[in-house]
C-alpha cells in the first residue's frame, strides 16, 4: 500500500473518537440497584473522583442506594507483607461463591506518597475469581487518607450492598494504621499470619491482636504443616492475655492453606458463627450504629480540609504558614489557629 494512502488508525475499530455519553445519578442509581457490574464500576469511578459534579453525582447515587443496603457481611482482612492475603481472599471467595452467594471484594493498594501512583494488581492476582459472575473486585488507591485506606471505601460497600452482594471482603495493604480504618468499616476482623509465631508475635502490634475476631496462620502446608500448629499454639496462649471482647466472641485460632484450600472451610464456618451469636446478644447492629457516627466524623473533617484547600487564597496561606511551622518558625498549634481564623474570617463576610 502506498504510504500517503495508509489510514492513521484502524477503519474497522469502532470505537475510535467517540467518547462516553454523560450518565446521570438516576441511571446510575438504577443500574447499581439492577445488579449490573458495569454501572456498578462507573458509580464507583464517580466516588473516587475528585471533580465537584462527579462528587455531587456520587452523592446523589449513594443516597439512593442506602435505603438498599446494610445487609452484606463485612469482612476485613489484614496481614503481613507476603503472608498471601490476595491468595487467602480468592480461595476464601471461591469457597463462598460454591454456597450460591454473591461477593465484592475491596483491595485496597498502597499507594506512593510521592507520585501517588498505585499498584491497583489484584485483579490479575485474582484473576480465577474476578472471572466468575457473582464476584465484582474492585482495586482502589490508598492515595493519603488515613493508613492507606481509601477514603471512599465505605461508600463503595454500601453500592456493593445494594448492588445485591452477600459479603464484602476488604483487603488491606497490612501496613501503617490501615487496620484501624477498615476495623471501623467492618463487621468482622481477620488477622492473617505466617507459621514461625515466636518474632512474628513480638513484631505484630497489641492493638491490631485486639480487634481480631479470627487469628489464621496460612501457608499450613508442606513443610510449614509444623510450623502452622506450633504457631497456633502460641497464638492462642498470647490471646488468653487480652481482656475479653465486647461482643462476648472468643477470638478464634486457625490454620489454612490459602494455596490447597485447606481450613478454609472452617475458617468461614468461625465467621458464620460470629455473625449469629452478635446479631443474637445486639453487639452486631450497635457496632454499625458506632461506625456510622465514626465516619460523620471522618467525612466531615475531610469536607473542611477539601472546602478549605478549593478556596485560592485559603490554599496560598496554608502552604505559607505550613513552610514556617516545617522551619520551626511557627509552632504547629499557632499555625492551626491562623489559618482557622483565617477562614472564619472569610466566611462571615
Amino acid at each position: 500500500m502506498d504510504e500517503k494512502k495508509r489510514p492513521a488508525v484502524n477503519p474497522n475499530f469502532r470505537g475510535a473518537g467517540k467518547r462516553r455519553q454523560p450518565i446521570s445519578a438516576k441511571e446510575l442509581t438504577e443500574g447499581v440497584l439492577s445488579g449490573n457490574r458495569v454501572m456498578l464500576g462507573r458509580a464507583i469511578t464517580m466516588i473516587e473522583s475528585k471533580k465537584p459534579e462527579h462528587q455531587q453525582i456520587a452523592r446523589d447515587v449513594i443516597e439512593g442506594c442506602l435505603p438498599h443496603s446494610g445487609n452484606a457481611l463485612r469482612i476485613g482482612i489484614t496481614g503481613t507483607p507476603g503472608v498471601g492475603k490476595s491468595t487467602f481472599v480468592e480461595a476464601l471467595g471461591n469457597h463462598i461463591l460454591d454456597g450460591g452467594k454473591k461477593i465484592a471484594v475491596l483491595a485496597i493498594d498502597p499507594s506512593s506518597q510521592k507520585s501517588h501512583g498505585s499498584i491497583l494488581g489484584d485483579k490479575t492476582r485474582m484473576a480465577g475469581l474476578s472471572a466468575k459472575a457473582n464476584a465484582f473486585i474492585r482495586p482502589s488507591p490508598a492515595g493519603d487518607a488515613l493508613g492507606g485506606v481509601a477514603r471512599q471505601s465505605r461508600e463503595t460497600m454500601i453500592l456493593c450492598e445494594a448492588a445485591g452482594y452477600d459479603y464484602i471482603l476488604v483487603e488491606t495493604v497490612g501496613v501503617g494504621q490501615s487496620e484501624i480504618a477498615v476495623h471501623s468499616m467492618t463487621d468482622f476482623f481477620l488477622l492473617l499470619l505466617l507459621p514461625g509465631a515466636g518474632d512474628e508475635l513480638q513484631g505484630i502490634k497489641r492493638g491490631i491482636v485486639e480487634m481480631a475476631d479470627l487469628i489464621a496462620v496460612n501457608k499450613a502446608d508442606g513443610e510449614g504443616v509444623d510450623l502452622a500448629k506450633k504457631a497456633k499454639r502460641e497464638y492462642r496462649n498470647a490471646l488468653h492475655l487480652f481482656p475479653p471482647q465486647e461482643s462476648g466472641w472468643i477470638p478464634a485460632v486457625k490454620t489454612c492453606s490459602a494455596l490447597e484450600g485447606t481450613g478454609i472451610p472452617d475458617i468461614w464456618d468461625v465467621m458464620l458463627q460470629y455473625e449469629t451469636q452478635t446479631k443474637d446478644n445486639g453487639f452486631f447492629a450497635e457496632k454499625r450504629r458506632k461506625q456510622a457516627g465514626y465516619w460523620l466524623e471522618e467525612t466531615l473533617n475531610n469536607s473542611w480540609k477539601q472546602a478549605f484547600l478549593a478556596d485560592p487564597e485559603l490554599k496560598n496561606a496554608w502552604e505559607d504558614i505550613k513552610e514556617k511551622v516545617e522551619a520551626a518558625n511557627l509552632s504547629p498549634f499557632r499555625g492551626a489557629m491562623e489559618l482557622m481564623d483565617l477562614f472564619f474570617t472569610k466566611n462571615r463576610k
